[in-house]
């Protein structure tokens, strides 16, 4: 997909003849930490202590739901069993320790620049994530301060997560922006489902094991290979974004 095909086929889709990009809504697990390795291993420790087969490869695909989501949906499809609000929040409780227990994540490898990149061009950043880690959202402010809005949408702030639009349609909210004034930038289908169907411009980044074709499958309008890749395009992907004229 070339970046001008990219925009063309989104103007369609949105129906409007300009652009002016004003926000950017970013996703925090695979975009702005490496944090998955870790999350998908305290995720199979949590399900097969509780009888239940998985893989790690399948919690990349429900990446973007609630924690408590993925439990209520493994524990139903596993067992058959249907946990309540609480007892899936508590076992999110355990999972989040077996996260701790793996160390603390690192930053994903460009994500600094991509949120420069925004920052030169004037463009507000705000997190839209479905986690309700304390691990990973207490350390946001402290790794990127003032790269990142102080308003954020997280999983303890939406009734459905990804791939339901209602969190990315938040921090359009939150961004006092209409959906074509927004880009979204997810690593995982239902995250880019959600992105798409909030109808904002969406950019894919295979930073896992989801290949770049599932990205696009799932709606995404352009990916990257890498968050360095999105940093590197980005200035000129946003200068395009801006001059575009429907046909």
């Amino acid at each position: 997909m070339t970046q001008k095909d990219a925009i063309a086929n989104y103007m369609k889709f949105a129906g409007v003849k300009t652009l002016n990009i004003v926000a950017a809504l970013i996703d925090c697990d695979g975009v702005l930490y490496d944090s998955m390795k870790n999350h998908t291993r305290a995720w199979v420790k949590l399900m097969k202590k509780n009888g239940i087969q998985c893989t790690r490869d399948e919690f990349y695909l429900y990446e973007g739901m609630t924690g408590t989501e993925i439990i209520k949906k493994k524990f139903k499809e596993g067992v058959g069993k249907n946990i309540t609000d609480d007892e899936a929040l508590a076992l999110y409780g355990v999972k989040g320790r077996y996260f701790r227990e793996l160390g603390g994540a690192p930053t994903m490898p460009g994500a600094r620049e991509v949120l420069e990149a925004l920052q030169t061009a004037g463009v507000k950043r705000i997190v839209v994530t479905g986690s309700q880690q304390a691990t990973i959202l207490g350390r946001i402010d402290e790794d990127y301060g003032e790269l990142l809005s102080p308003e954020r949408v997280t999983g303890f702030d939406v009734r459905r997560g990804k791939p339901n639009p209602e969190p990315y349609l938040k921090g359009i909210t939150k961004a006092e922006a209409r959906p074509y004034q927004c880009i979204v930038i997810e690593n995982a289908p239902l995250g880019v489902q959600a992105g798409h169907a909030a109808g904002c411009f969406t950019i894919g980044v295979t930073t896992g094991p989801v290949p770049e074709k599932d990205l696009y499958k799932a709606g995404a309008n352009i990916v990257f290979p890498s968050m360095d890749a999105l940093a590197q395009a980005l200035p000129a992907l946003l200068e395009a974004l801006n001059t575009a004229t429907a046909g």
